[in-house]
């Protein structure tokens, strides 16, 4: 049985969230699933993402294959930086250095955008004004 992890949407119209879940690569995608990892709500203000951890690394371990977007997902988390290195056989305490300092440098890489003032596009009318030389 070849398992997978991956969303199925559920909400109404125009509001969809998406459950992150266990199942059988053959079922449908709102279809039964094995196991309920998480939850992702993209139309939040911000989005949320809630995940299960342990239940995530325990699946990736057994060789459940995550979607692209699921993947996606825990990248964000740092599940699979855990799993990349538990996978190699580091020690419990170089992982949590390493998802340690990936998370440092995702909150600064996030507070630097957050802080830098965005560049203003140039319309149509201005970029041939500039092209032009006037």
């Amino acid at each position: 049985m070849s398992v997978k992890i991956r969303l199925t949407r559920a909400g109404r119209k125009k509001k969809p969230f998406y459950r992150i879940v266990v199942m059988d690569a053959r079922h449908r995608r709102d279809g039964a699933y094995v196991d309920h990892l998480g939850v992702y709500h993209p139309k939040g203000n911000p989005e949320r993402l809630e995940i299960n951890e342990e239940k995530s690394m325990h699946w990736l371990l057994v060789g459940a294959e995550p979607s692209d977007t699921v993947r996606s997902l825990f990248s964000r988390r740092g599940i699979m930086l855990r799993f990349d290195l538990q996978k190699r056989g580091a020690s419990a305490e170089r992982i949590e250095e390493a998802v340690a300092k990936w998370t440092e440098q995702a909150r600064a890489t996030a507070a630097s955008a957050a802080s830098s003032p965005k560049k203003k596009k140039k319309s149509g009318a201005e970029q041939k004004d500039a092209a032009s030389g006037s």
